[in-house]
């Protein structure tokens, strides 16, 4: 047994304080290695593997990344976590791909704008079904989904600088929830009681009832310059905002506060998403560039976490 005392502890206090020192600085480079990278953009995919047109990127399950028109217009890429991007599917001829989500059970959710549809397709087979369809619609732009698989659908109409918001039911029956200027980026909070929509430079907040019925318009904020275009939620319900012109992603805090702006290589950004092993990467995709950029950020999508719950 080795006998300790008081004056031992003094004579070998130099060793102790060493020792101490060497364990605050290894537990201290443990967290920088942790925060070390945040929000430095980089890229994931060539530019120029997909049109100008792609848009609408979503993560499965298993970690793949998804956007559309991939190589040409029409189609679905599939990118897995390594970068390596190949078509996944040929949407029906004439349409063309917006938004994608993916429900509580792993299918695939698409806004076909030029074909007025949302397309459901079962991951396992590819096969895709038309589950809903409204001519009345200039079109589905982006799309959002909340906790019981309703789809909330942004609808543009460019040319007259009008929009509506739809709610589309899981029976396929479609309403419309608002009438506004363009409508673009659509989310759904992390709690499912507030349903976010950008207008022009404005992101609108609602409040989301159990019925999926909304009310209480409120700002939560409105940019002086710029476009904007997509936007997601994390868990704790910041959105990330596509800053399409300015080249940046704005992580907006819910009371409608800028915590930060990621600067980007394209200019362009249509839309983001979050995915990777931890649900902390995102993918944003770039219209200038034609492909996808990716960085870290400190909190998981509110997607992601629901995609760990799919049956």
């Amino acid at each position: 047994m080795i006998k300790i005392t008081f004056n031992s502890v003094f004579k070998y206090k130099p060793l102790l304080f060493a020792g101490l020192f060497a364990a605050i600085a290894i537990n201290s480079g443990a967290q920088t290695a942790d925060t070390t990278g945040l929000f430095k953009s980089s890229l994931f995919t060539p530019v120029k593997s997909f049109t100008t047109g792609v848009e609408g990127p979503a993560v499965d399950k298993d970690g793949n990344v998804y956007a559309v028109n991939f190589d040409h217009d029409g189609t679905i890429g599939k990118i897995t976590p390594d970068g390596k991007a190949s078509v996944f599917i040929e949407l029906p001829k004439g349409s063309v791909g917006n938004g994608i989500r993916f429900d509580s059970h792993g299918n695939m959710l698409i806004a076909d704008y030029t074909g007025h549809n949302i397309i459901k397709v079962n991951m396992s087979t590819k096969q895709q079904n038309i589950i809903a369809h409204n001519d009345g619609m200039s079109q589905p732009n982006d799309i959002a989904i909340d906790n019981k698989d309703r789809i909330y659908a942004s609808d543009p109409n460019w040319k007259a600088g009008t929009g509506k918001i739809w709610r589309i039911d899981t029976d396929g029956k479609m309403k419309v929830l608002d009438s506004m200027a363009t409508v673009n980026g659509i989310d759904v909070s992390p709690d499912n009681h507030t349903l976010y929509v950008n207008e022009k430079r404005k992101i609108w907040a609602y409040d989301l009832s159990s019925k999926g019925d909304i009310s209480n318009k409120r700002l939560v904020i409105e940019f002086t310059d710029f476009g904007m275009d997509g936007l997601r939620c994390d868990i704790k319900g910041n959105i990330y905002q596509a800053r399409f012109g300015k080249g940046t992603i704005a992580k907006v805090s819910p009371d409608g506060k800028i915590i930060k702006e990621i600067s980007l290589t394209g200019k362009r950004p249509t839309n983001v998403c979050f995915g990777g092993a931890d649900g902390r990467t995102m993918y944003i995709t770039l219209q200038d560039q034609g492909n996808l950029e990716t960085f870290r950020v400190d909190d998981p999508g509110r997607e992601w976490k629901m995609s760990k719950k799919q049956k």
